[in-house]
């Protein structure tokens, strides 16, 4: 069985041209996410956040691997969306007012009952 890669799949997604600006098409993508706030560095709420995501995430990997898919892939990065109600506290570096959603891409083949399942073994 071959494992499948995304991110090449995805090349202007994940890996794009550092040498130019470049218009790409986004195709629908679902996400596992997690929304919190606070100091990424300090946060156990951040740590928490992450830890959870990825025992999802990987849970879900093999479960379609197991499945009847049979479809091994590589598990995608963790990916950020950061923000402050006052950007300029953001601006200024104050990460105890930062705002995150932390997220991990899922492929077409997890389904919500497959989801579902998995968070509830995670």
């Amino acid at each position: 069985m071959q494992k499948l890669d995304i991110k090449k799949q995805l090349g202007s997604l994940y890996r794009p041209s550092s040498d130019k600006v470049a218009e790409v098409d986004v195709p629908v993508m679902h996400f596992l996410m997690i929304d919190g706030v606070g100091d990424p560095n300090m946060s156990e709420s951040y740590a928490a956040a992450v830890e959870a995501l990825f025992a999802v995430a990987y849970g879900l990997k093999f479960a379609v691997k197991k499945g009847p898919a049979a479809i091994d892939y590589g598990v995608m990065p963790l990916e950020g969306l950061w923000w402050a109600d006052d950007m300029s506290s953001f601006a200024a570096g104050d990460r105890a007012a930062w705002k995150w959603t932390m997220m991990i891409m899922q492929p077409e083949y997890v389904t919500p009952e497959l989801l579902g399942t998995v968070m509830a073994e995670a």
